[in-house]
């Protein structure tokens, strides 16, 4: 699927309300990007959160899998829509 810069937003946030089932996964994110959950609230629409929820979920297949079962997306378009909002090469990685 072709993903717009707002798609791909909207693919972040569902993954952000997906984690934020999971406590463990949560406190995770939190942990590792430094935010509280009331920076959550208050950056939900903010291109950069959405680039830090992806990579967290790209960090572990288990959780891609896990992300794309939950959202009904094919896996491989967690990191389309995370190049979309960053941009080809922001990653390391270049798609074909």
């Amino acid at each position: 699927m072709a993903y717009s810069p707002e798609q791909a937003r909207e693919l972040a946030l569902s993954a952000l309300i997906w984690m934020t089932e999971d406590p463990d996964l949560i406190q995770g994110f939190l942990g590792a990007t430094g935010l509280r959950p009331e920076d959550l609230r208050a950056m939900a629409s903010d291109a950069d959160l959405a680039v830090h929820v992806l990579d967290f979920v790209l960090q572990a297949d288990e959780r891609v899998l896990r992300v794309a079962q939950a959202l009904q997306i094919k896996p491989e378009e967690v990191m389309t829509a995370r190049t979309i909002l960053a941009g080809p090469g922001s990653h390391g990685w270049s798609i074909d």
